[in-house]
Parts: structure tokens; sequence; C-alpha cells
């Protein structure tokens, strides 16, 4: 069977002493092999059925027992190869990021091989774990105890948090794999490589596979006797690493943590940064956003030259499909305290639009399972708009930054708004009301990114090669 796979993405985690508002913060861009590959935006209701769950891509079989608690999700348009719900948080407050794909060296693929064919893989993973769990550690040892029982089809890093923690779990081998808890004033920048470092066993901030340090042992596979550190055992150090993925944890760190002085092709940047500032979800939604704004690396820019200008991968590409940034608030009712921000198509240019977890549906235009240009389709609107904004970015670009900037202003108005407007409610009333006030601050998003893109198009028609000036009337 031909597998599909989603081979990129860049994921973000804050812990809650290190935001503006004490929430915690677990967010990713995801990206695929292709520039259109429609994702849309969901809720899945609570379920009780029993079930088997058969992936469309490679086989992996599982039987799900027990009640399903109802979750925000991101799957997509078509799902004929698998679901990819990506992302969601569930009705207990738990948040599931999975996954951004993570590489594991030869020697210990050699040991232990993925299990392609039947392995748990990205296509399953929010599906058969967000809905059934209701802490970030259970989120993390249910995936282990999936692994040991079925192996992993892929390296991948699966992002989890809950009012208390958030935790990063990387997926190397077949059965082996490591997990640690973000500190609560740090963050943590990763993109496509094994990032975890030295595990401290003893301690309650890390999680493994068991026998890890055996098998490790046993195949001579540390080359750093004396510590334990899984990117040294584990991970890459390659030419793909140097252009494709480290330069992304570089523009993280620059943007977060500024006065370190580092490398863009350094691939023994630390795991675990603290910032010289406290981190806020515009923070985070303008790292995922991000091309190498302001240097020489910046694809749309005008500093440096061709060759610096497409030296390293960027963050945001035309092959991103979605970003999205899972909020924990603090200091509300449970019911209201979880917010899923989420940007469908290139994030670069698409707002991050806050939706209420606590809903029981979504938009019907974000919600479209059109596969090809729509006009009904959220997910090609923003399509589109970033399409005609990219074509002629240096005048597209003051327009396009000012919209988001409104956007954004817009976004946070509505939290607040809706935080007021909910006050003393709870139960079936509150989702209501939340599921009501966020369809209409989707309307108002999707008509001011109509506005928008008409604009753009108009200018670009004026803009048009096929002219010539005489006198007003020709």
């Amino acid at each position: 069977m031909a597998r599909t796979t989603h081979c990129a993405c860049t994921s973000v985690l804050v812990g809650k002493a290190a935001t503006i508002d004490g929430s915690i913060l677990i967010a990713r861009t995801e990206d695929n092999s292709s520039a259109c590959a429609p994702k849309r935006f969901t809720v899945m209701p609570a379920r009780s059925k029993h079930e088997t769950f058969v992936s469309a891509n490679n086989g992996f079989t599982m039987k799900l027992e027990g009640a399903r608690l109802r979750h925000t999700s991101t799957p997509e348009a078509d799902p004929a190869e698998g679901n990819y719900e990506e992302a969601g948080i569930n009705e207990a407050g738990v948040a599931m990021s999975a996954t951004e794909s993570t590489y594991a060296n030869e020697r210990a693929l050699a040991c232990d091989p993925l299990v392609e064919e039947g392995g748990l893989a990205e296509d399953a993973l929010v599906s058969i774990v967000l809905p059934f769990i209701r802490t970030a550690r259970e989120g993390v040892r249910r995936v282990g105890e999936i692994v040991a029982a079925h192996g992993s089809a892929e390296s991948n890093s699966i992002l989890f948090a809950d009012a208390d923690e958030a935790w990063y779990l990387e997926l190397a081998t077949g059965h082996h794999w490591a997990a640690q808890r973000i500190p609560d004033d740090a963050y943590a920048v990763c993109a496509n490589r094994i990032s975890i470092q030295e595990i401290d066993f003893g301690s309650d901030d890390f999680m493994t596979s068991e026998g890890i340090r055996e098998f490790v042992d046993a195949n001579r596979l540390n080359p750093c006797p004396g510590t334990f550190d899984f990117r040294r055992i584990f991970g890459t150090y390659t030419q793909q690493d140097v252009h494709y993925n480290a330069p992304r944890v570089w523009f993280g760190q620059r943007l977060f943590t500024p006065e370190a002085v580092q490398q863009p092709e350094d691939l023994d940047l630390p795991f675990i940064r603290r910032a010289n500032r406290l981190i806020g979800v515009d923070d985070v939604a303008q790292l995922l956003s991000s091309h190498f704004e302001g240097t020489a690396f910046d694809p749309l820019g005008s500093d440096g030259d061709e060759r610096s200008r497409t030296r390293y991968r960027a963050v945001s590409l035309s092959r991103t499909q979605e970003g999205h940034i899972l909020q924990i608030r603090p200091g509300l009712p449970p019911e209201r305290a979880h917010v899923h921000w989420v940007a469908l198509a290139t994030t670069a240019f698409s707002p991050f639009v806050p939706f209420f977890a606590n809903a029981s549906a979504a938009h019907p235009a974000w919600e479209s399972v059109a596969t090809r240009p729509d006009a009904s389709s959220a997910y090609w609107l923003l399509r589109t708009l970033g399409m005609l904004a990219e074509s002629r970015w240096p005048q597209t670009a003051r327009d396009v930054d000012d919209w988001l900037k409104a956007c954004r202003q817009k976004a946070h108005a509505f939290v607040a708004d809706t935080d007021r407007a909910c006050e003393g409610l709870e139960g079936k009333a509150l989702t209501e009301v939340l599921t009501s006030a966020n369809h209409a601050f989707m309307e108002e998003m999707l008509a001011d990114a109509r506005t928008l893109a008409q604009n753009l198009m108009m200018a670009a028609a004026e803009d048009s090669r096929l002219s010539f000036d005489m006198d007003a009337n020709l």
C-alpha cells in the first residue's frame, strides 16, 4: 500500500509562567507535500459506541472502547487517504497537536525499524487519542501504550497540554520514544528534528518507552557515554537538517531570545529556552506566520540576494495547509477556558481566528469539504487571498499587514467580549452561546477576507501589463 505522509511542520510550546496571561500554549503549522491539500475545521461530537478504527493510509487497526469526548478538529477535506485530524481541544480541556514529522538516524532505525504497515501513523493519532484522555500525561501514556502494542509507522512528534502542563513527545523508532514536560517558565521551538536532549530518568518531567536504556546499551547507540542525550542517540545531523530544519528553530529563538548569539545552521541549539519577555498568542502566531522577515533569508524580501533568499526553508510556505494555537487559559471556569486559534491555508497571509472549544459546531464555510476551489469554502477563500497577495508582494504587503493587524485586534476584542457575555452561564446554555458567538465571528472574518481579496484583485487588474496610456478616453 502506498502511504501518504505529511512531511514537514513547525511546533511551538510555551509554559504557563512564560506567557503574558498565564496561558499554556501549544501550536504548530501543518504542511503538506502539495500546495493545495484542503483542510476543514469542525467539532467532532461525543460518542459512546464501540468501534474499530481502520486507517485508510496504512491499515492500522484498533478497537475503540468507551465514551469519546467531543473535540475540535482540523481533518482533511477529502479523507480518502486518512482523516489527519491534526489538532484539537477536547471537552475535558486537553489539547493535542499531531504531528510534526521527525526523523531518527539510520543506526537506531536499523535496530528498531518503523512498522510502516499497520503501525501507528499521523493520520490516526488525534482520532484514537484525543477523545479518550483527560490529562496531558494521560495522552503521552496512551500513545506509548499504542506504540508498544502496534509499533510506530513514522518518527513523529506530538504536543499535549492541559490546565497544568505542556508535554512534547517524540516517537523515534518503531517502539522507542521519549517525552518531556516543558518547564513552566520556558518555551520550545521544534522543526522536523528530534529535539529532546538530556533525559533525567529519575524525574517526573520525563517519560520514555520501556527498556529504552537497555536497548541503547545493547546496540551501542550512545555516542556520549555517561549521558543520555536523546537527540544525540536517536536524532539526525544531516545537510537537510542544516538547510531545512535548524534555521526555523534559530529564527524562533531569535524572536523570543534575541540576546542569544546563534547561527541558523547550528544543529545543537537548545531544546528548552527562556524568553526575554512574556510570550502571547500573537507572538506565537508571528512565528508560525513567518518567512524569515528582517533577514537576508526572506523569500519575499529584498535583503540579501537570490541565493540567500532561497538558502533556508521558511516556517510558513505555500504548502502550509493550516496553523493552530491551542490555548488553555487560567483563572476561568473550565467550560470557557479553552480557545482553538485556527488559520486555514498559508499562515503568512491568513489570520488566526479564535474559536471557543466548548461549542457544538463550527461555521459551515470552515467545515467545507470542497476539494477544489469553491467560493463557499473558507479554506479556498484564504488560499485565493494568499495567492493574490504573494503574486504582487511588494505592492500588497502593506494592505495584507494592515488587515492582519485589524484581525488580531478584532480577535482579542471578540474573546474579551465573549468572556463577559458568558459570565454566569454554564452547561448547555453556555455551549449554545459560545457556538453562536463563534459562528458570528467566523462570519465577520469571512466578510473581511472577501473584501481584501476583492481589493487585491481589482488592484492587480489595474496593474496589468496589457495596458497603454494615450488620453483619458483610450
